[in-house]
């Protein structure tokens, strides 16, 4: 074991590297959910007291809070309490609370606040006190509350030492990427006095206080070992309290200091075990620099309780397994195992695959796997050694939490198919699992992880074992359950997953895309299922199912595309194919999809492809889809009346050429089915090559030339044509490209397309020609190189 502390992944102030009470600055923050929340099925907060939060296993420094912002406020509640139980019948509470943290409170305070904003009143009320004269803060709460009273001014008296201390002690800087230069509180003077009323004070809760004031401003003073001087000589008189361990808490960062690692790992743990409050930050401060360092601290352990408490830092920064055989044969109560225990399980989890699919290899495709190759890879994947340890733990029944145990043997029973078993020890777990909501959920959770593993293949039957399951995790959670520590998300996906690969091997496509939904990406390359006119009517039938098995009724509610969705996609590949009748038939059944507004005018053709800027212009009037849709099907009507056939030819061309990629009205293909993307290659090939084709456009923009009786007219034809010609030179020469670094070798960067070599030729004496020049970088680079 060279090193045990690993490393830390962000900067630090000096402080907190060499005391207890630094700022830890990190490089990026959390939230109450990270990686390993998402891809878990065992809730440690289920298990372990809520002091070891921050240590579960994580993907970010501390699970759930990212980093540690509790520097200033984390005995706000402790410190409000205490004075005002001291103090009930002087002062009330919103007084008391006043006076220590104001009117308002800031996001972060510190350990014994007066805030700033109260420092004038406090002082003012000290040279009251001092002077035995009137000034404005005596009137003021002279009124209010019993200033002779000597609590009250015992009271005052110590917010006014104490804020003298936090002009060093309270640091706002809680983001830095530079280290931060500790503070130092350099009045010799003034400490000694705080120390003088600690040695004269008679009341008990005033001389504890007192003494922990003391080894505060010797500890941000610029002679340290003196706060270690002053310990060593009070601490048999003082109450193991929170402000005892606190006070340790320095001890052990100026060891630190003076890089007495074992001393100091040795107090680390001390505090660890016996103030919970303190937990992470002793557990950060926690740094063997060896395995000397590590030893000695070991033989400076007192009992089992030390050593144990040792052992459970030890466990959070290398080796949970080792750390839990250890603290079990010192201390089978500890509940330093529980939150040891739930990292790993976490931890073990992570090894599984719940994918269902397999790297293959380099440049190549996700293999798929089948539910029996899945369960032999996970299988394998189980870590026996833990699972013999957990086994034995459970039992012998004799933990802490003999529940927590009994859950982890079964759920890991579980992964590695011992399912008969598993459901034995659930069963064993329900006999000490407490009557909890959390504890209730996740036993129910993992019965269920392990019911449907069971099932190779899906008969009649056996759905039923797995059908009330599924509306509680599918249904009855997401709308009931208002908590944020309960894991079941990875259950639903995996559950999902799971089903639509047995409904797959069981050759029904339909169920295993209704359940297999989740592993398409929406906001990428939509749903390839449906490019197969076969599943697609195979959804639609589904889905206008009137006598649907209860599992085909989960299904449905969960499937997140409904009838109107899949009417939707078919009325805009009947758009695109220009089957404008079947595309109105299908756009009247998707309910208010069809009466969504185009952002531009879609049958406008400007000689800039700007879809933002067709959306900020002036509109006279905004079509929906279907009146876009009503009005193509006019102007084909009169065209083939031959009715017009300029302006219908051109307005027609307008409108195929904006909702492809290039034109004004993207929106109407964005859907769920075909994708979204401002790049053409976010989306799947078939979908790709729909919204990128111009054929459609192009040949109406021809037949409005030929139609076209004016010059005018026919150099607008020719430009619109040349956006054509330009649009399908783009499209072929990146539709194909694997290596996109070696695209501009072709050195070719501006075409002479046959729109552009008849627009110079035949038009250049045109007004659109001229608007085309100024309009157009790119026509105007080609005419003047």
């Amino acid at each position: 074991m060279k090193r045990i502390f690993l490393n830390k992944l962000f900067l630090v102030s000096s402080t907190v590297l060499l005391f207890a009470y630094g700022i830890i600055y990190a490089c990026g923050g959390g939230d109450d959910w990270d990686f390993f929340g998402y891809n878990s099925n065992f809730t440690p907060e289920t298990f372990a007291d809520k002091s070891y939060s921050p240590l579960f296993l994580s993907g970010s420094i501390f699970y759930g809070i990212g980093f540690d912002t509790e520097h200033n406020s984390r005995f706000n509640k402790d410190i409000k309490s205490d004075w005002g139980t001291y103090l009930k019948g002087k002062i009330d509470t919103t007084t008391v609370n006043y006076f220590l943290i104001g009117d308002e409170k800031p996001r972060y305070y510190s350990d014994d606040k007066n805030v700033i904003k109260n420092k004038e009143e406090i002082t003012s009320l000290h040279v009251f006190y001092k002077n035995k004269k009137e000034n404005s803060s005596s009137l003021k709460w002279g009124k209010k509350i019993p200033l002779k009273d000597e609590k009250v001014k015992s009271f005052v008296e110590f917010l006014y030492l104490a804020q003298k201390i936090e002009t060093v002690s309270i640091n706002n800087d809680y983001w830095s990427y530079e280290p931060v230069v500790a503070k130092t509180f350099n009045d010799s003077k003034m400490i000694q006095s705080i120390e003088n009323v600690y040695n004269t004070t008679s009341d008990p809760f005033l001389k504890n206080r007192y003494w922990f004031l003391t080894m505060k401003a010797r500890f941000y003073s610029n002679d340290k070992q003196k706060a270690i001087d002053f310990f060593n000589k009070t601490e048999s008189s003082v109450p193991k309290n929170t402000l005892y361990y606190r006070a340790l808490s320095y001890v052990a960062g100026i060891n630190q200091k003076q890089k007495k690692y074992a001393v100091s790992n040795y107090l680390y743990a001390q505090v660890f075990d016996k103030c919970p409050e303190l937990r992470v930050v002793t557990a950060y401060c926690f740094s063997p620099k060896n395995e000397t360092d590590w030893n000695k601290a070991l033989t400076m352990a007192k009992n089992n309780k030390d050593k144990a408490a040792l052992w459970a830092i030890h466990g959070y920064y290398k080796d949970e397994k080792q750390a839990i055989e250890k603290i079990y044969e010192l201390d089978p109560k500890s509940e330093h195992l529980n939150y040891l225990a739930t990292r790993l399980v976490n931890g073990l989890e992570q090894s599984v695959n719940n994918s269902f699919e397999k790297d293959g290899g380099e440049d190549q495709p996700k293999k798929k796997l089948t539910v029996a190759e899945i369960k032999t890879e996970n299988q394998s994947k189980v870590d026996k050694q833990a699972l013999d340890l957990i086994a034995k733990i459970s039992a012998a029944g004799n933990t802490d939490r003999p529940y927590l145990w009994d859950l982890s043997l079964g759920y890991l029973q579980t992964l590695k198919g011992d399912y008969v078993n598993a459901d034995k020890n659930f069963d064993k777990a329900v006999k000490t699992l407490p009557k909890t909501e959390l504890a209730e959920m996740q036993l129910r959770l993992l019965r269920f992880v392990n019911n449907l593993s069971k099932i190779d293949k899906l008969t009649d039957k056996n759905e039923k074992t797995i059908l009330s399951d599924l509306n509680w995790l599918y249904y009855e959670l997401p709308k009931n359950y208002k908590g944020q520590e309960f894991r079941y998300q990875n259950a639903s996906s995996w559950s999902r997953s799971y089903l639509s690969n047995l409904y797959s091997e069981k050759g029904n496509l339909v169920l295993a895309e209704i359940f297999g939904e989740s592993r398409y990406s929406y906001w990428n390359d939509g749903n390839a299922f449906y490019d197969d006119e076969k599943n697609l009517l195979g959804i639609k039938t589904f889905l206008s199912k009137s006598n649907k098995s209860e599992i085909e009724n989960i299904g449905a509610g969960i499937y997140s595309l409904k009838l109107k969705d899949i009417n939707n996609f078919q009325a805009v590949q009947a758009t695109f194919k220009n089957k404008i009748p079947e595309a109105i038939e299908f756009m009247k059944q998707t309910d208010s999809v069809q009466y969504y507004k185009f952002l531009g005018n879609p049958f406008n053709g400007n000689i800039k492809d700007c879809h933002d800027c067709d959306h900020l212009a002036y509109q006279k009037k905004k079509y929906t889809q279907i009146e876009f849709l009503s009005t193509i099907k006019a102007m084909q009507d009169k065209l083939a009346q031959k009715e017009d056939v300029y302006t219908n030819s051109l307005l027609l061309g307008n409108a195929f050429y904006n909702i492809t990629h290039f034109g004004n009205g993207r929106t109407f293909y964005e859907i769920s089915i075909v994708g979204y993307g401002s790049s053409p290659y976010s989306f799947r090939d078939s979908m790709k090559k729909m919204i990128t084709n111009c054929d459609l456009p192009k040949m109406y923009y021809q037949k409005a030339f030929d139609a076209a009786s004016t010059k005018e007219q026919k150099a607008k034809c020719i430009y619109l044509l040349a956006k054509c010609e330009r649009n399908e030179y783009y499209n072929n020469k990146y539709n194909n490209v694997r290596n996109w670094w070696s695209v501009e070798d072709d050195k070719i960067n501006f075409i002479a397309w046959n729109g552009f070599k008849a627009l110079k030729k035949d038009y250049s004496d045109t007004k659109y020609y001229q608007d085309v020049i100024a309009e157009c970088g790119y026509f105007n680079t080609y005419i003047n190189q």
